[in-house]
């Protein structure tokens, strides 16, 4: 699974596969909750108010990492979000063994491509992208996004 690493301000949520197996259902939203309450508790503890458009940009990278794990990845097995240090980092894992790719925005006859955009969004907001192989198959993807 994804490496953790926490510190003081640590907030984990986590969606793992069931003792049969199956994956529970992780969507989009349940990634967006989870950012926000770990962005929450963060600025409770140190006092200070949260950053309205980074919290935007970290629900925004949540968002597309687990869509892509859906429509692209064969469904989410893993998914974690903790705070290190200026940041939230979120890790989605899926079980395609295949790296996330740019489409061009047409296709080969020139007709304009619909979606495409998720992964350049997540590696223009995140300052750090990283993608695993898992040891069972699938991989990991996790993105740090700055909250300052």
């Amino acid at each position: 699974m994804c490496e953790e690493h926490r510190t003081e301000y640590a907030f984990q949520s986590s969606f793992v596969a069931d003792r049969r197996g199956q994956p529970r259902t992780c969507k989009p939203a349940d990634a967006r909750r989870a950012v926000v309450q770990a962005v929450t508790e963060r600025c409770r503890a140190d006092h200070t108010p949260c950053d309205a458009n980074a919290l935007s940009d970290a629900l925004l990278v949540a968002s597309e990492l687990t869509t892509n794990a859906i429509l692209h990845g064969g469904g989410i097995t893993d998914f974690h979000v903790d705070i290190v240090g200026p940041g939230v980092r979120v890790s989605v894992s899926d079980r395609s063994d295949e790296l996330p790719v740019v489409d061009p925005p047409v296709d080969r006859y020139g007709r304009r491509r619909v979606g495409g955009h998720g992964w350049p969004i997540v590696c223009r907001l995140s300052r750090d992208v990283r993608v695993t192989d898992l040891p069972a198959g699938g991989k990991c993807i996790t993105a740090v996004v700055p909250l300052a």
